[in-house]
């Protein structure tokens, strides 16, 4: 039996995990893939205090490192779903695991929505970014293309003009979705061109990330694109799912918890990405970290 069971090792889950230990709980941290979250995916952080630039895999295994030190146990599993037995929970795994614990945070993040295409995994962080604030920098006086046209695509795209050499806004509708104010600032960029009604069919199968072929909906017709760098900005999946007879849930599927981090089962909170919320970046992912970690902590001290 664990005092708090964590779901998730990005870091809202580490960050819980410290401060559940300092208030002397046993903690089990659970992810199904490399503890780090989506951090780990970027090759260079410099808006995170205390570190003027740091990559993301380097500053995900300090965490990591901090948490285990703190004496955080820690298994790679794939959680599916809870049971909720008043006073404790059982967390259910697909590999038919059972890990009790008095109270569990949630802390499963959100992952990036992929394009789909056969080669597109070996050039995320390397030739595909799901970022501008973190990568941008990167492609300084360089072409990219940006895929998405809602707000965030937007938001990322103007950012990405400020630097970049040439700015490709590609859309699969024939229309932007984006708020009208963004589009207009858009459409003053000499160095950005937007392409509507057109998806990605392909990235080059070169060793380093080189160019993409694009293909209009309509007329089929294909056109390669020498590239730099890609960004996606097509939306958030969040994996929440397997609790949804537990915790509330939006339109969206992100847990609807307040910045207490509470839901509305006792004993069960909400961390990170995959919590309704403004901004996700790895600050505000820590702060929920703390947030849920101190919360938990005071319900099992009630």
């Amino acid at each position: 039996m664990y005092d708090i069971i964590i779901v998730g090792a990005g870091p809202a889950g580490l960050t819980a995990a410290v401060y559940a230990r300092r208030a002397n709980k046993s903690v089990l941290l659970l992810d199904k893939a490399a503890f780090g979250g989506q951090i780990t995916y970027s090759p260079k952080i410099e808006n995170y205090p205390g570190f003027e630039s740091i990559s993301g895999s380097e500053l995900a295994d300090k965490m990591v490192e901090q948490a285990l030190n703190q004496g955080a146990e820690v298994e790679v599993e794939n959680v599916t779903g809870i049971r909720d037995n008043g006073e404790t929970k059982t967390v259910l795994t697909e590999d038919g695991n059972e890990y009790e614990g008095r109270a569990v945070i949630l802390a499963c993040g959100a992952k990036h929505r992929h394009l789909g295409l056969e080669n597109e995994e070996q050039f995320i962080g390397d030739g595909i970014s799901f970022c501008a604030v973190c990568d941008g920098a990167f492609y300084m006086d360089k072409t990219v293309a940006l895929i998405g046209g809602g707000n965030s695509a937007l938001q990322e795209a103007i950012l990405l003009s400020e630097t970049c050499k040439k700015v490709y806004v590609i859309q699969n509708l024939d229309f932007l979705t984006g708020e009208q104010r963004l589009q207009e600032i858009l459409t003053k960029k000499e160095n950005v061109e937007i392409i509507t009604g057109t998806v990605v069919n392909s990235i080059a199968d070169t060793p380093a990330f080189s160019a993409i072929t694009i293909k209009n909906v309509h007329t089929e017709e294909l056109q390669r694109l020498p590239l730099d760098g890609m960004f996606v900005a097509i939306g958030l999946v969040p994996e929440n799912g397997a609790f949804a007879e537990l915790v509330d849930l939006d339109a969206a599927g992100y847990i609807d918890s307040a910045e207490s981090c509470l839901t509305k089962t006792p004993g069960i909170f909400a961390a990170g990405d995959c919590r309704k919320k403004g901004v996700r970046q790895v600050a505000t992912a820590i702060a929920d970290g703390a947030t849920a970690a101190i919360a938990a902590c005071r319900y099992l001290d009630r």
